[in-house]
Parts: structure tokens; C-alpha cells; sequence
């Protein structure tokens, strides 16, 4: 008889729902459960946060996901459970104390708990390295946070080899997560592209979770979605050739059919012919999609080619101050009033001198997201629409007076406006270089509990 590896994807961005996640570790007969919570922007904050706080800098919500999944682990009656997650972040080491801690205080014994690191390449980085936007790290200077690579299935195999329960590593790439299992348990070679490009496939599907099953897809009256509230989370059902079926937990929410697989394949996808990933050269341009079932997708298709020798590194840098301030207005005539609020902020800033690199006045309701032109074409006027101003500023004491100057519009005019809220937030902003795979190396802590 065959052997399928049941994979599933129980997170597909930081703040994501945990309860599919639940529900594919209780109903799923799972092998392994992947949480993919990190984004380029993420992990610079994460960067940013360890900074502060030598012990912070991974996933906010470890502990609650993690606090739910642990003692699903050691249920007899399903086959054994493993999880690999990114939500190490920054700081994959004192995320895997963390998850330790929670294990003891949870009553959970016998796990072996692995951190993957070594994604962390600043130290190695020369002051003459020229990132995608121009600019060389010296002339960042000290406004640079953070430099991390996007590492491969390597680190993780490592730690699956070792016999680990609970892998929590830092940047890797996305499909990495998913590969590495197949990797491991398959006994795929280092050079086999061919399984390496199928598996990537099979990660690439299922690393946004919900996306998938229907979340992103849904579009009532066009793409209609059953019991989206309830969305299950995807799990894939793979052979030792690469081979695979997408589906859900039967009886959850959502639907898994060939159009949210298709959506899903051409996200983020820059070349189907030559996706390149840390394990290899995908090639995803022969892919077919065909339903075998409700909520059942056999995929096949994918091929693979030789890894690039260069890995992808995100540099985060502190680029700035956004201040922001917003005010709705409604009823007849809300538009104009709205522009008139706007045209009366933007003089104001200028009469106060507030030094201000970019601004941006937008009517959310109306043109924030097409712009005017097209705006203009829409028939008929809002009763209701939000003026939303913010701007980008060296200092923060800049970044304030934006927002302030927003919220003086409650008594200076136009008339009836109402709501008004305002913030700060500090720019991180994220530039990329490519850098040697032969030096980067990743490094693994192992903990086994009691």
C-alpha cells in the first residue's frame, strides 16, 4: 500500500485563527501541523523588538497557539504529531524555551524541542553591500535592525533527524516548512529537483492556510464560499514521489477545489516557470488541477531544477515616522466638506512649517483606494466617507502634529465632522540583497523534556 505523509497548515500569517489549526490536530490524522507566520516586515520588527528585550523578538502569539496544540501531541489514539513553525522569528532559541516552559507547566513530558537559527547573516555583511534599493548598509548606517537569509529545509531535516517534536525556527522560506518533512521521510536527495520542485509545489499551496480553502477566494454572487465563518485549513496528502491531494477536514467550512488551488498557485509567483526557493529551481508552468472528490484536488505537475547558489537576504532598517489622523463626515454633501477638511490640513502643515517628505490625502469611501480619476467616474455621491491624512516624517515630533492637526477639525471646521483618531508608528522598511548560500549555515538547540 502506498504511504501518504498527511501534512497540514495550521497558520498562513502571524495573527491568523487558531482554531483550524485545533481542528486538523484532533481531526486530521495528521503527521505534521506547520504554523507559517513570518513576512519580510514581520521579522524586522521582530528584529527590532529583540532589541529591547533580549528575550522577545518571536511570535505573539506563541504561547496561545502553542498552549492549544501541545497536549494534542501525545494522544495514543492518532498517529504521532509533529509541528514545525517559523514563529521563532527573530529569536528562535528563546521562542523554543518558551514552548519548554509551557510543556512543563502544561504536564506535557518526553517532547524534544529543536530551535533552528542561523538565519540572523548581519555580522557577515560588508558596509559596501548594495541592497535592491540603491542604497549601500554603510550609507543605513545605524538605522539598521536586522539582516536575516532565507534559509532552506536543511536546519529543519537536521532537527527531524534528531528525532525532534516541536521545530521552531527563524526566517525560513515558506516552503521550506512543508518540504522538509517530505524530505525527511521520504529520503529525498539533496539533488533530486524533480521531488524538490513537487514538494515546493505542495508547500506553496498550502502555506496561506485559509487562502486555499476558499478565505481569499470568496466573492459573493461570483466565487461563492460555504460556511466561511467556520473556514477549515488546508492539509495535503502526499506519496514518496511528490505526488499530491489538497483537501480539508470534512465537515469544516470553506471549499478546496480547482480554482482556489489555481488562485493560490499564482500567488506571489513572479516566474511559474523558475520559482526560486532555497532548495530549488521550481518550475511550476505544467501544473494541472483536478478534482477528485469533494473538497479533493490531485496535483500534479510541478518540476524542479538546480537551487541558486545564492540565498535571498530581507535587510530591515528604520526608515522614518508615519503620522496619521482620521475624520468621517456624512450626510449631504459629505464629499466636499471632506475635501475641503483635507485642503485646509495640508495648508495648515504648511503654515506651521511642520517638515513633512511625503503626504497623502485620501477619502476612504471614495477614491483611497482607485484615485481620483477613477472616483470621478463612480455615479452618485457617499453619504458617508472618512478623511484619512497621513504623512511620513524624519522625527517623530513631526509625525505628531499630523494627527493633532486632524483631530482640530472637530471644532474648526467644516462642519460635522466626527470620530477623529490618531497615530504614530515608527517606519520599518525592508530592502533585500542576495549573499553566498556556502556561508550561511544553520545552527540547531535541541531540549528534551522529562
Amino acid at each position: 500500500m502506498t504511504r501518504l505523509l498527511r501534512i497540514g497548515c495550521g497558520a498562513g500569517y502571524s495573527g491568523d485563527r487558531i482554531e483550524p489549526a485545533v481542528e486538523l490536530a484532533e481531526h486530521g490524522r495528521l503527521d505534521y501541523l506547520v504554523f507559517e507566520c513570518l513576512a519580510e516586515r514581520t521579522i524586522a520588527l521582530a528584529q527590532q523588538a529583540r532589541l529591547a528585550d533580549p528575550e522577545a523578538g518571536f511570535d505573539p502569539l506563541l504561547e496561545a497557539r502553542m498552549r492549544r496544540i501541545l497536549p494534542l501531541l501525545r494522544q495514543v489514539d492518532r498517529p504521532r504529531l509533529r509541528v514545525i513553525t517559523n514563529m521563532g522569528a527573530a529569536n528562535p532559541t528563546a521562542a523554543a524555551r518558551k514552548v519548554a516552559a509551557l510543556a512543563r507547566e502544561l504536564g506535557v513530558t518526553g517532547l524534544k524541542i529543536a530551535a533552528v537559527a542561523g538565519d540572523n547573516v548581519l555580522a557577515q555583511l560588508p558596509a559596501d553591500a548594495l541592497l535592491d534599493n540603491g542604497q549601500t548598509l554603510a550609507e543605513l548606517g545605524d538605522r539598521v535592525i536586522s539582516a536575516n537569509a532565507y534559509l532552506g529545509v536543511d536546519g529543519i531535516v537536521q532537527a527531524l533527524e534528531a528525532d525532534a517534536d516541536v521545530i521552531v525556527t527563524g526566517r525560513v522560506a515558506d516552503p521550506s516548512l512543508f518540504l522538509a518533512p517530505l524530505v525527511h521521510e521520504f529520503g529525498w536527495a539533496a539533488e533530486d529537483w524533480e521531488r524538490r520542485g513537487r514538494g515546493t509545489l505542495v508547500g506553496h499551496l498550502l502555506e496561506c492556510a485559509g487562502q486555499v480553502t476558499g478565505g481569499y477566494f470568496a466573492d459573493p454572487g461570483y466565487k461563492d464560499v460555504p460556511d466561511l465563518a467556520r473556514l477549515g485549513f488546508p492539509l495535503a496528502e502526499v506519496d514518496a514521489d511528490g505526488h499530491a491531494t489538497l483537501t480539508k477536514v470534512t465537515g469544516s467550512g470553506g471549499c478546496v477545489t480547482p480554482a482556489t488551488c489555481t488562485e493560490q498557485l499564482l500567488y506571489e509567483v513572479h516566474d511559474p516557470a523558475a520559482y526560486l526557493t532555497p532548495d530549488v529551481t521550481a518550475d511550476f508552468s505544467g501544473v494541472a488541477l483536478q478534482q477528485a472528490g469533494p473538497d479533493r484536488v490531485v496535483v500534479s505537475g510541478a518540476r524542479g531544477t538546480a537551487r541558486p547558489d545564492q540565498l535571498k537576504v530581507s535587510v530591515g532598517y528604520r526608515d522614518g515616522w508615519h503620522g496619521e489622523g482620521q475624520l468621517s463626515y456624512a450626510g449631504p454633501g459629505a464629499v466636499a466638506r471632506a475635501r475641503l477638511a483635507a485642503a485646509v490640513v495640508r495648508e495648515r502643515l504648511h503654515l506651521c512649517g511642520v517638515p513633512v517628505e511625503e503626504l497623502r490625502c485620501e477619502l476612504i469611501g471614495c477614491d483611497a483606494l482607485h484615485g481620483e480619476t477613477l472616483a470621478a467616474r463612480a455615479t452618485g455621491e457617499p453619504w458617508e466617507v472618512r478623511l484619512r491624512v497621513v504623512g511620513r516624517c524624519a522625527t517623530r515630533a513631526a509625525a505628531v502634529q499630523i494627527g493633532n492637526e486632524v483631530e482640530t477639525l472637530y471644532t474648526n471646521g467644516p462642519a460635522g465632522g466626527g470620530g477623529a483618531t490618531k497615530a504614530v508608528r515608527e517606519v520599518i522598511a525592508v530592502a533585500s540583497l542576495l549573499w553566498p548560500r556556502a556561508v550561511v549555515t544553520p545552527t540547531l538547540e535541541l531540549e528534551t523534556l522529562p
